[in-house]
């Protein structure tokens, strides 16, 4: 394994658990939500953020490179990271979206 394709696995498990780890906080803030915990839910979707900045850091270097004409070898790692990526970005969304709507009924079965 070269040097480069070395670095590239490195680059890619980073993904893998930056992504991973945001993942797992929108989740977390999902179940917060339920109970009624908005303001702990808010702060799990904050570090969710945090988490994905490192992911996309590491993303936008890569993209950079390969712009700049060093084109890595095909990755099969590289492309399940971006699949965790995708997913958890997903999963992210979707969690903003539901914790709306657990304030929502919150608010209505206060009334």
């Amino acid at each position: 394994m070269t040097t480069q394709q070395e670095e590239l696995q490195v680059l890619s498990f980073q993904i893998i658990l930056h992504a991973g780890n945001a993942r797992s906080e929108a989740m977390e803030a999902l179940q917060l939500a339920r109970n009624g915990e908005f303001n702990k839910a808010e702060l799990k979707l904050d570090a969710a953020d945090k988490e994905f900045a490192e992911a996309h850091h590491i993303q936008t270097s890569l993209l950079q490179s390969e712009a700049n004409g060093n084109v890595p070898d095909f990755s099969i790692i590289l492309i399940h990271a971006q699949d965790h990526l995708m997913n958890a970005l997903t999963v992210k969304d979707l969690a903003i979206e539901m914790i709306t709507m657990q304030k929502q009924i919150r608010n209505l079965e206060e009334r």
